[in-house]
């Protein structure tokens, strides 16, 4: 029997100039066609703290994002810890173990990605990326952000449409969300 999942795709988080910037396009598809399109696969979790992104299975990514946001009250909204912890047990837990799912969480001070492989990830040069469109999103990103003087909104911006240009499975309805 073949399972196919619904996937989100596209997820570009920014961190300059004293702010930081997370986008998500709105596709969501299952197998070749596009079920959604205007997925908010972008949001504010912590009392408007943090700010989550995830690409991949949604209700594998949903779950994810109740988990940090559990994880984030026990640690006190310490971002760093609760990423650590979250992604300790996903990668140990056998029913996480199987999610399908990338995450990017981000507060005033850090930008992690998160994965089933343990990983927990913070970028060098503040940019990353998650999902299909990731490549295209994350290059365009740093092109802009070294041979532009633009707002890190308005970088981002620019970025997800490069990536929703090129990609067949991110579009054009961005949700984008900023500290």
């Amino acid at each position: 029997m073949n399972k196919e999942v619904f996937h989100g795709t596209t997820i570009l988080a920014l961190r300059h100039k004293n702010c930081v910037v997370v986008a998500g396009d709105g596709q969501v598809t299952l197998g070749n066609i596009v079920t959604k399109h205007k997925a908010r696969k972008v949001r504010r979790i912590y009392n408007d703290k943090i700010i989550t992104g995830f690409a991949g299975a949604t209700a594998d990514a949903l779950t994810l994002s109740e988990k940090l946001e559990k994880k984030l009250e026990r640690y006190n909204g310490s971002l760093t810890r609760a990423c650590v912890e979250l992604a300790r047990d996903w990668r140990t837990d056998k029913y996480l173990r199987r999610l399908e799912a990338m995450m990017i969480a981000a507060d005033t001070e850090n930008t992690y990605l998160l994965s089933g492989n343990g990983d927990v990830i913070e970028p060098d040069d503040g940019v990353i990326s998650i999902g299909s469109g990731s490549t295209a999103a994350q290059s365009a990103a740093v092109a802009l952000l070294e041979n532009t003087d633009l707002a890190p909104r308005k970088i981002v911006e620019k970025a997800m449409k490069i990536a929703a240009d090129l990609c067949i499975y991110t579009n054009h309805h961005i949700t984008v969300e900023e500290l």
